[in-house]
């Protein structure tokens, strides 16, 4: 699976980042994808990341 941030939807809250270090890290105060593919085991952290985003700027792609 594979995580995608807008980054123009993005308004840097760090709430991502909180939640799935392994995964997503701010740079300039927006979110960036830090690893492409998401490993398996960091899957459903990445999932509860993009679903507690709260602008939506997060797509998780099968």
């Amino acid at each position: 699976m594979r995580a995608i941030v807008d980054e123009s939807t993005c308004t840097g809250c760090g709430l991502c980042e909180e939640i799935c270090p392994a995964i997503f890290e701010l740079v300039d105060d927006v979110a960036k994808v830090k690893i492409d593919p998401v490993p398996t085991d960091q899957q459903v952290s990445c999932r509860k990341a993009a679903e507690s985003c709260p602008v939506e700027a997060i797509t998780i792609e099968e």
